[in-house]
């Protein structure tokens, strides 16, 4: 079953993650809403843990889509995942991994494409709170640079497409995690 079934629930979730992070001092690196699922990379930075974004965003968001769409109980069948990231290499891998995913699942054929993820606030062609714009310049010098990246993760996966691409199983503990799996409106304005 989709958990999104149209553009404002989306939106909704995408306000909530921007909501709840603020509040939370949790950084969002990269994020991207499929419709049967999500991935999001962040970084703790204060006492609360990574953990408690996706449980608070989802747990607001179950409430409303159940209230709007007359249904009951919950909307993720499992548990959230999270792996902490401590390499560099990896963390820039997991944010292509990440944004690449509607491309991957053939849902738009760049990523750019998709509204659902914070790829076009990497690149530089929208601006939002929902992304940590200090990190991302620290590694990436030119918005092109990481579209070049994403493009040729693509095209390494369409090369090796027999073979189901995966992350690399990350490094040693960090405060850096990736949730996966599992903008300011009322609950009521937000379905409306």
């Amino acid at each position: 079953m989709p958990i999104f079934r149209e553009p404002k629930n989306y939106a909704f979730v995408l306000q909530r993650i921007e909501q709840y992070a603020r509040n939370l001092q949790i950084a969002v690196i990269a994020c991207c809403l499929m419709p049967n699922h999500y991935h999001l990379l962040v970084r703790q930075d204060g006492d609360s843990p990574a953990g408690l974004l996706p449980q608070r965003v989802f747990n607001s968001y179950t409430k409303a889509f159940n209230k709007c769409y007359r249904h009951s109980g919950t909307l993720c069948e499992h548990r959230f995942r999270a792996k902490p990231v401590t390499d560099d290499g990896y963390l820039l891998h997991l944010c292509c991994y990440i944004h690449a995913n509607p491309v991957k699942d053939g849902l738009v054929l760049d990523p750019g494409q998709w509204p659902y993820s914070n790829y076009l606030e990497w690149v530089k062609e929208r601006h939002s709170l929902l992304i940590d714009q200090d990190f991302v310049q620290t590694r990436i010098d030119q918005p092109g640079t990481y579209r070049e990246m994403v493009m040729e993760y693509l095209h390494r996966r369409r090369r090796s497409s027999s073979v189901r691409v995966a992350p690399p199983p990350g490094p040693a503990p960090s405060p850096v995690r990736r949730l996966a799996k599992r903008r300011s409106q009322s609950l009521e304005s937000a379905f409306q």
